[in-house]
């Protein structure tokens, strides 16, 4: 008699694929997304907090008052002794990266992008106060960056300690890392969906729901703190309404996008150039923000506007009211300041910088435009809010947080054609001549590989139907041991690793090794179900390549029983199989020839068979298929 699946097999089975389920997977969407809000609002009172220390810290160096009113230290009287400052605060900045952490080095998003990669999103919780407060420190004290680098590797900081301290998966806590940074993104600029095009390119390497929506939740808290907690009106105010530009403009912001894409290349470049030079210094690296002060306060001396983060001069430069002779100075200046402290390997932002930097010629160039085609009517803001934005595009590769970036910071909708134009040339130029990106270069000389190729998951795209094998061998479970092998001897090509067992309602009974049904030391007389040792495996056949994946991860083995909704076995599915389907879909998509599909092809055409009809109980036999 043929004994079917128990109850008690049914529901452990079931308790194992409980994950699979759909309304498993979005009660844990709910909950990380709740996670992800409150992170976006805890990253928003941090900013806040960076950004009274910086100028905490500026008053103190600068000026000699306890305030945390906003100071620029520009305007400095300190005479030739501002080049004191910021090697103090490079000194600092040293001391706490030996004694605290080496993770605060740097600008943020490569160290955040280096742990996802590596490490499980795993960051150290000592970053989540040791980074502002160092970062306030160096930029307080003259350094040229932005604070929007140290809330960013902040915010990814807390997200990542979050996660490591509930249990959640790696997976999870990634997502939580990219909303905790990004969410700091848009707490310091007030633009949420550039943020979440940041993490989409940068951090998070995917585009999925569960890991969108708590993104988006956490940089929408952040931009509503941003509001609550500095201002409502956009970042880089521009006081005129950019008008749409012409076809013959818009062909030339397009050259200038070029250019920029080269100046990008050839700033990425030099910055790590110099790093290189730090690291061949016969001093000990924690002295490498000292030194990088002093060419910091040299500079500074004789260009105060390239002390501190400086958003005011991107403002500025916006405007078109900068003479040339203030722009050019800004943008060589600003840019010698800014690499050589980068490279020191101190505590700062890349975005800030690389605005300022790109800005500036970007009104260079539009300045000899103007010059040159004086009746095309081009317009030195936009062609600045372009240079900007291209700047960042072809260093950082990040295309669409660039172009969203520089609308939401100043909301100039007009100059969206002329973005998207000068940003995507500014991109394939880097693309075509940098390997790596000012973001990936550090952690590439490491040996991380950053994903550059965002392709559907071939996992996900097709089926456990399309590609199963329909002639999987079903033995009965009320057959005796003795039976089975005599049958096996007699038909050695039926030989395989595992076999399935099934009862006389074909519901599947188990899954046998071939050393376990063939092993000598078996009871001949015995039934073959006694030999189910360990919970069965299984998937359906409507279920993913990857839910399949997944499953022979889990319980370790190479083949998988494949059954219907109702638990009846209708083939089976194996490594071999899902090679197949890789294979399929990578030649189709290396073919290069002329065709027009007119019917959808599955994968099922490589397969033999389509559907179990019949079995004998009393012998093992194979799925027949229809012709």
């Amino acid at each position: 008699m043929s004994i079917p699946i128990s109850t008690a097999l049914q529901s452990t089975l079931a308790s194992e694929h409980m994950e699979q389920r759909p309304a498993s997977k979005k009660i844990r969407l709910v909950f990380i997304s709740l996670l992800a809000i409150g992170i976006g609002a805890l990253v928003s009172l941090i900013a806040k907090l960076l950004i009274s220390l910086i100028n905490l810290v500026t008053n103190i160096a600068f000026f000699g008052s306890f305030s945390l009113a906003e100071a620029s230290p520009g305007h400095h009287h300190l005479g030739m002794w501002v080049i004191i400052v910021p090697v103090i605060g490079g000194i600092i900045v040293g001391f706490m990266a030996l004694y605290g952490s080496r993770a605060i080095r740097g600008h943020g998003i490569p160290e955040a992008m280096e742990q996802i990669l590596t490490n499980n999103s795993k960051i150290k919780p000592t970053i989540t106060y040791l980074k502002p407060l160092s970062s306030a420190i160096a930029i307080g004290t003259g350094g040229p960056f932005g604070a929007e680098g140290p809330i960013i590797a902040t915010g990814g900081a807390l997200g990542s300690t979050l996660g490591q301290l509930l249990k959640i998966s790696h997976q999870e806590r990634k997502v939580l890392l990219a909303a905790g940074a990004t969410a700091g993104m848009s707490a310091i600029f007030g633009s949420p969906i550039a943020a979440i095009f940041l993490a989409i390119e940068l951090l998070l390497f995917e585009f999925s729901a569960a890991s969108i929506l708590p993104v988006a939740l956490a940089c929408i808290t952040g931009a509503a703190g941003h509001h609550f907690l500095f201002s409502s009106g956009p970042v880089f105010a521009i006081a005129q309404t950019i008008a749409t530009p012409s076809n013959p403009a818009l062909f030339l912001y397009s050259i200038e996008g070029i250019l920029i894409g080269l100046l990008s290349v050839a700033v990425t470049k030099a910055v790590y150039w110099l790093e290189e030079l730090f690291e061949h210094l016969p001093v000990h690296w924690m002295w490498w923000p000292a030194i990088g002060g002093l060419a910091v306060g040299i500079i500074g001396y004789f260009h105060p506007n390239t002390l501190g983060v400086g958003y005011n001069n991107i403002t500025d430069v916006l405007s078109g009211s900068p003479t040339l002779k203030v722009i050019a100075l800004l943008f060589l200046f600003k840019f010698l300041s800014w690499a050589i402290a980068l490279s020191s390997g101190t505590s700062g932002g890349t975005l800030a910088p690389l605005l300022t930097i790109g800005g500036a010629a970007g009104a260079l160039t539009g300045m000899a435009f103007q010059y040159f085609f004086p009746q095309l009517d081009v317009s030195v803001s936009l062609a600045a809010l372009i240079g900007m934005s291209a700047m960042f595009a072809g260093a950082s590769r990040a295309l669409l947080t660039s172009i969203l970036f520089a609308l939401e910071t100043t909301g100039q909708v007009h100059a969206l054609l002329a973005l998207l134009a000068a940003c995507a040339l500014a991109y394939f130029i880097s693309f075509y001549l940098m390997e790596h990106t000012i973001m990936t270069e550090k952690i590439a000389r490491r040996g991380v590989r950053t994903p550059v190729n965002y392709t559907p998951d071939v996992l996900e795209q097709y089926q456990v139907k399309d590609v199963m094998s329909n002639d999987a061998l079903l033995i009965s479970s009320d057959s005796r041991i003795a039976d089975v092998k005599q049958w096996l001897d007699q038909h050695p090509d039926t030989r395989a690793s595992y076999f399935i067992i099934t009862g006389s309602d074909n519901k599947l009974s188990g899954v046998v090794s071939s050393s376990s049904l063939l092993s000598d030391h078996q009871d001949p007389a015995a039934r073959v179900d006694s030999l189910i040792k360990r919970k069965s495996a299984w998937v359906q056949e409507n279920g993913s390549l990857k839910m399949a994946v997944e499953t022979m991860l889990r319980f370790d083995v190479d083949l998988l029983p494949v059954t219907d909704k109702n638990q009846v076995v209708v083939g089976s599915i194996n490594y071999k199989n899902i090679m197949t389907a890789y294979q399929h879909v990578r030649n189709a998509s290396e073919q290069k020839q002329v065709h027009i599909s007119l019917k959808r092809q599955t994968l099922k055409l490589l397969i033999k068979g389509n559907r179990l009809v019949h079995r004998n109980p009393g012998k093992p036999q194979r799925s027949e298929g229809k012709a």
